[in-house]
């Protein structure tokens, strides 16, 4: 296995060095070259960290079982900045490249949705992890989420909240960004659908140092239970902190990134006793519990969904290739479309006709500082 890259930081490049994922320039011509965009610089690169690593989890047993098509194959990555341009800057360099033959994308839905028209006239498929609905239903066949989307985790938010901790008072807060609107209008809309309507539907900027006002407004409100759509871990984190410093002690269900490793280590005990959607949750299922194994025993840290989903995208993209018996764009998007019932580290994959192939989530609950399963929901559709 080889990684080339372009433009990546010094620090990363340690990372990036293993001799694992080394081969000498004249194997290159004998490789499947795979691309990666993702967050290495920015307010995302320690989420792009996880990404990558679980990627490389993922190429090097696809490796170990002979790769794809009897040929290794090598992933190539470039920095998106956590940024538009920079998104668009680092997907144009490897759409350069004509024998990289699919994608891994952002890991950010407005990034995603950036880049989104030139993966569409490029014409390959493309791996993503943004969980905005509407990037799959906007006619880019190219697009394929490997992480259930937010039309899903509203109903569930909603769903385990009102029914299992039996709260009808609620607070939506949500990032104002692509992401954050959307899984605030399907938390919204999961609610409309047990006759809930929000005391208050707040939005904030993202990279806010002080959030006291969006605070107190819920606070004030009479709000007796949180739900929530953070873009960004750090943000989470100070908001957490403020949150309790101000005496607000509701119960909190919010979206992934209220279980992240970099948001559960800036709170801290902030975070106690609080839920989340998991996409990836380690003792969900034995599939997930072994994948956390690997990659505890590889990185020697707990892995995150931002890691389970590249993990599962990378054989999946391996085994639909080895399908399709081709890297032919058009067969291997049927052979991604044929996939029912593949047991990934982030639950079961079924694509449906517009690319998503994950249709639920698991509840955690933070029990002082330790991510525990409660349930897995598979929201209606």
């Amino acid at each position: 296995m080889k990684l080339t890259r372009r433009d990546f930081s010094v620090g990363m490049a340690a990372t990036l060095a293993a001799p694992a994922f080394i081969k000498s320039a004249g194997a290159q011509g004998a490789t499947i070259k795979i691309g990666m965009v993702l967050p290495v610089t920015g307010s995302a690169a320690e989420q792009g960290k996880f990404a990558l690593n679980g990627a490389k989890l993922a190429l090097e047993a696809v490796n170990k079982a002979g790769g794809v098509l009897g040929k290794q194959v090598e992933l190539v990555t470039e920095d998106d900045q956590t940024t538009n341009p920079g998104v668009v800057l680092a997907f144009s360099k490897l759409a350069a490249q004509s024998d990289i033959v699919a994608f891994l994308g952002s890991i950010r839905s407005t990034q995603v949705h950036a880049m989104a028209p030139d993966v569409l006239k490029l014409g390959k498929p493309m791996a993503i992890g943004g969980t905005d609905p509407n990037l799959t239903h906007m006619g880019n066949k190219w697009l394929f989420r490997f992480r259930p989307n937010d039309s899903y985790s509203g109903s569930v938010i909603a769903d385990y909240g009102t029914n299992t901790l039996g709260k009808k008072k609620w607070a939506v807060l949500h990032s104002t960004d692509a992401f954050g609107t959307a899984g605030g209008k399907a938390l919204t809309e999961g609610l409309a659908k047990l006759g809930i309507t929000p005391v208050i539907d707040q939005g904030y900027a993202n990279q806010s140092q002080d959030f006291t006002p969006v605070v107190l407004a819920i606070k004030q409100s009479g709000a007796d239970v949180l739900g929530s759509y953070f873009t960004f871990e750090n943000d989470l984190g100070i908001f957490a902190r403020q949150l309790r410093q101000l005496g607000v002690n509701i119960p909190w269900v919010g979206s992934p990134s209220i279980v992240g490793v970099s948001s559960t280590r800036l709170a801290g005990a902030s975070l106690y006793g609080t839920y989340g959607v998991a996409d990836y949750a380690e003792e969900s299922s034995p599939v997930a519990k072994a994948y956390g194994k690997a990659y505890r025993d590889a990185y020697k840290l707990a892995p995150d969904n931002q890691s389970a989903w590249t993990y599962d995208a990378v054989n999946v993209l391996a085994k639909a290739m080895n399908t399709a018996k081709s890297t032919e764009p058009e067969k291997v998007r049927s052979a991604i479309l044929a996939i029912k019932g593949y047991e990934g580290a982030e639950g079961q994959y079924n694509f449906d006709e517009n690319g998503d192939g994950l249709h639920g989530y698991n509840i955690v609950k933070n029990e002082k500082g330790n991510i525990v399963f409660d349930k897995h929901i598979e929201a209606k559709r």
